[in-house]
Formats: C-alpha cells, sequence, structure tokens
C-alpha cells in the first residue's frame, strides 16, 4: 500500500526504514515527536527524565509506522538545563543524537511566531531530516564534551559565580548605607567599622538597618572564604597535578599580562577539549567573528556574531585590555595603536577585534608553541 507523501517527507530523501525523534525538554515533562518520514508527526508526552517510559515510546513509534525493532534511531533536543547526560544516555543505548543550538532554530520572520511545544517539536523534526540529509547549514549542533571534560569546567565556572556573588553584596551594602547619606568603600575591616558608622546627621543607624548590615557582611564573609578556598585549589592543582591542562595553563601563564584565572578559563573552558583547525574556528566558536551585510548599495558592519562561548567572549575582552598595558611593544599592541589609538569610541570598538586576535594568537601559542610577535614572557 502506498503512504500519501508528507511534509516531513518532502524535506528530504534519506534512506528510508529509520525512526526520528525531536524531544522538547521542560522541567516536569517532555513532549516527543517521531516520524519514518511517510507518516504524519506522532506526538506524545512522557514525565520529565523518565528513560523507561522514553525507550516504551520509542519501541511504540516503531510499531505504529512498521519498522523492525531494530531500525536505527535518529534524535535531537535543544541544549539547555539537562545537559548533556540525556545525549550520553540515547547513545549508550545505540541511538544517534544531535544536541542542538536553540539560537539555529530557525523561524518564519515575515509573520508573528506561534510558539508551542508540539510546534517547536515538529520544526525541530524537520531541520533534523534536512541535516541529515546533508544540510549542515541548517542549525548547528553543540559539541558534546566527555564527562571529564565537563567536570574540569566546574571549578572556574564555580569561581565566576562567587565572584558575582561578592558583587552583589558588596553593591547591597553600598546601597543601604547610601540611603543614609553615607559613601562607604566595603572593605575586609567592613564589620569593625560598622559599629562606628552614623547617619548623615549624625544620628546612630536604625537598629533593624544595622542588623540587616550585619547579616549582609556575614553573607558577605562567608563568599569571600569559598572564594579563597577555590583559588587555593586551583593554586594546588597547578603546583601538584602533572596532566596536558595543567601544563597548557602553565604555558599560558608564562605570558605576561596573562594570570592564572585568565589561563585556567581559556584552557578549561576552550582550549583543552576544541579541536582548531585555523584561526577563523577560533574566533567562530568565541561568537568574536564579525557580521557584515552587503546587500545592493548597503554595505556596514553589523557587530560581532556572539553565536559562541560567553565566557572566553568576556575574557578576552578583559584581557585584550590587559595586553595593551603589559605588552605594549608587542605587534597586536602596535596595531591595535596604530588603527584605533585615536579616541574613546574607536578605542572601544577596536576592542573586540583585538580580542579576536589575541585569542587567536593564544591558542597558537598554546597548541603550537608560537609566541606572538613581540610578546614578553615573565622573567621568574
Amino acid at each position: 500500500m502506498n503512504h500519501p507523501e508528507t511534509p516531513l517527507a518532502k524535506e528530504g530523501r534519506a534512506e528510508s526504514g529509520r525512526l526520528y525523534m525531536a524531544m522538547e525538554l521542560s522541567n516536569r515533562q517532555w513532549k516527543l515527536g517521531f516520524t519514518d518520514r511517510r507518516h504524519n508527526v506522532r506526538r506524545v508526552a512522557i514525565e520529565a527524565r523518565n528513560a523507561l517510559a522514553l525507550q516504551e515510546q520509542i519501541g511504540q513509534a516503531k510499531a505504529r509506522f512498521g519498522l523492525p525493532e531494530d531500525a536505527p534511531v535518529f534524535s535531537c533536543y535543544e541544549a539547555g538545563r539537562d545537559g548533556f547526560w540525556l545525549h550520553r544516555y540515547l547513545e549508550s543505548c545505540g541511538i544517534n543524537n544531535q544536541v542542538l543550538e536553540p539560537a539555529s532554530i530557525k523561524v518564519d520572520r515575515r509573520r508573528r511566531r506561534a510558539k508551542t511545544d508540539r510546534l517547536d517539536v515538529e520544526r525541530m523534526l524537520m531541520q533534523l531530516l534536512r541535516y541529515l540529509d546533508g544540510d549542515t547549514e541548517e542549525l548547528h549542533v553543540v559539541r558534546v564534551p566527555s564527562p571529564a571534560q565537563e567536570d574540569r569546567r566546574r571549578l572556574h565556572r564555580e569561581q565566576l559565580r562567587v565572584k558575582d556573588e561578592r558583587k552583589a553584596h558588596r553593591t547591597r551594602i553600598n546601597a543601604l548605607l547610601v540611603t543614609q547619606g553615607i559613601d562607604l568603600k566595603v572593605r575586609s575591616d567592613f564589620r569593625t567599622r560598622l559599629d562606628k558608622l552614623s547617619c548623615w546627621d549624625g544620628s546612630p543607624l536604625g537598629a533593624d538597618l544595622k542588623a540587616e548590615l550585619e547579616r549582609e557582611c556575614t553573607r558577605l564573609e562567608l563568599v569571600e572564604v569559598q572564594l579563597r578556598a577555590l583559588e587555593a585549589e586551583q593554586q594546588r592543582r597547578l603546583e601538584q597535578e602533572h596532566s596536558p591542562e595543567i601544563a597548557a595553563i602553565a604555558h599560558l601563564k608564562g605570558l605576561r599580562g596573562i594570570g592564572l584565572t585568565g589561563a585556567w578559563i581559556l584552557v578549561m573552558e576552550f582550549f583543552s577539549w576544541r579541536d582548531f583547525h585555523n584561526g577563523r574556528e577560533v574566533g567562530s566558536a568565541a561568537g568574536l567573528t564579525g557580521t557584515p551585510y552587503d546587500s545592493g548599495e548597503s554595505e556596514r558592519e553589523q557587530g560581532i556574531s556572539k553565536a559562541g562561548n560567553v565566557r572566553i567572549r568576556w575574557l578576552m575582552i578583559q584581557l585584550a585590555w590587559v595586553w595593551l598595558r603589559y605588552q605594549p611593544q608587542s605587534q597586536l599592541s602596535l596595531w591595535f595603536a596604530e588603527r584605533f589609538g585615536k579616541g574613546k569610541r574607536l578605542r572601544r570598538i577596536g576592542i573586540v577585534a583585538l580580542a579576536r586576535r589575541l585569542l587567536v594568537a593564544l591558542w597558537r601559542y598554546v597548541d603550537q608553541g608560537v609566541v606572538p610577535e613581540g610578546a614578553q614572557l615573565k622573567t621568574h
């Protein structure tokens, strides 16, 4: 019996006898969409993170479409809060899975976008089929780290979160003091200075305000303790461990202007588990590549793509400013001064270009041992 051609079947002519599955993940429920290209999409919902129910629905979909039990399964889901455990589970079951970058899911810009889990599942299925047909530009697939590589990223990510918490507590204390006309920088001796503070007119701080400040100070002190512990752990690993990642960090840290924190993030977050073949790939993975607009007589630069690792992008902007200070005679710094040295606005624009070039230069230094031209090493 011939089946009518479905919209999904029209998306390509991939090999038949396969089951295709897209998953829309939420905290409580997962929406699943199945097709074999011959039938309309079969949609079901299961309890979130219920692996047994997932396997049962895959089996039922194969039976519904008349596929053999050993028919290959191709699946996809968007990267999100569930991380990569599901990808590893699916791969362990023999399922060919792709983790999709959410921003790459294309939508119709000619009209308002209707968004439901059902429509999202169908969109993912259609784009998965195109991707498997060879249209690799259709969507972006996330590179999945190994469990060990993922675990090595936790230390510096926690460190960045703790630093944000410290900043938030300091900002809150400053805001509370400003309401009483007090402008005071929060330092390590703030608790001892708190007893001597008075309001703008010399009157003592209110009892509840002082109690709130003390509690905020206690939270700040706890964050400081945790941050020192994380920094000490980084230093311990640098001195005692002998892994390729630690060796790369020590090597990168040998450049003037690159400290332990910057070297650690660059290696653990970026260099140690990504295989780059050229500088363009490095800049693209960090979202530091340009996005030109050239249509008809209109030609302009729209800025960087930002479709990459946000931590590396943020870090490289900081390191670019530091590089100008500590490596003023390097080729990169001289290029920046010649092209963007005049005016604050030009320097803010140019620092992004410098960050991209610096990232490529640091990758070559770590990967190939090529010292950036004119750069100085630290003297011990």
